[in-house]
């Protein structure tokens, strides 16, 4: 059997550490400015979000809304108008007909069959809907969401789209987390609001039409006669 020595000169020793740091160093640099391009890409895809939505007037769009919680699972499905300033209308069809809008001052909740309409001051608004209505005019993702940032554990609906994930200031005592699933052109395709509890509810705009001719009128309610007004907590 044959042995071989090797013995390393101090030269060559010098060598070889000084080629490992420098690789260590160059894995370092690496990550970091991997890590810093990532920051500027999320800095960019939130600003053009931002200025997509404070350039419009109005917005009308078709939504899914659908609540996952407690093993149980509901979708509804209806068209949603925004105005600025803080209007907005979400008149659900399906399952069944029901109606959530406000003018910016006072929000009502109509359930048609029911029978009922439940009317709350906007200012003491507790919905998850309610942010949607600062959407027009007042964006700023990174002021709102905390550690925005891509999300890569779980996929877009649509390849082509970009989901961020972030924590949100507003409501904090009820969101742990929120998500936005992002068009190429800017525009929201899906909000995902997950409760501390572990909660979620999740909406789905197609068909968004923007700066649309839209009457105040749509934003204001009158209740039907024989219809009961409750006035506090809006309920579901």
């Amino acid at each position: 059997m044959i042995h071989l020595h090797l013995t390393l000169l101090p030269g060559s020793l010098l060598r070889i550490r000084k080629a490992f740091w420098q690789g260590v160093a160059c894995v370092v640099l690496f990550v970091a400015s991997s890590l810093t391009a990532r920051a500027q890409d999320i800095h960019q895809l939130a600003r053009a979000v931002d200025e997509h939505y404070n350039h419009l007037r109005s917005l009308q769009a078709d939504f899914t809304e659908i609540y996952r919680g407690d093993g149980a699972e509901r979708t509804e499905s209806g068209t949603l108008w925004l105005k600025k300033p803080r209007k907005m209308r979400w008149e659900y069809r399906s399952p069944r007909e029901k109606l959530f809008v406000s003018d910016g001052k006072v929000v009502w909740f109509y359930l048609p069959e029911e029978r009922q309409v439940r009317k709350t001051d906007f200012r003491k608004l507790d919905d998850l809907r309610s942010p949607i209505a600062f959407l027009l005019g007042k964006t700023k993702l990174e002021n709102e969401l905390q550690g925005l940032s891509k999300v890569v554990d779980q996929a877009p609906l649509n390849p082509a789209h970009t989901l961020l994930r972030g924590v949100p200031k507003a409501m904090a005592e009820r969101l742990s987390e929120v998500l936005l699933e992002v068009t190429p052109s800017s525009q929201l395709a899906r909000i995902v609001l997950i409760e501390v509890d572990g909660a979620s509810t999740e909406f789905r705009f197609t068909n968004p039409k923007e700066n649309v001719e839209v009457s105040d009128r749509l934003f204001q309610f009158t209740p039907p006669p024989g219809v009961e007004t409750i006035e506090g907590e809006l309920g579901q």
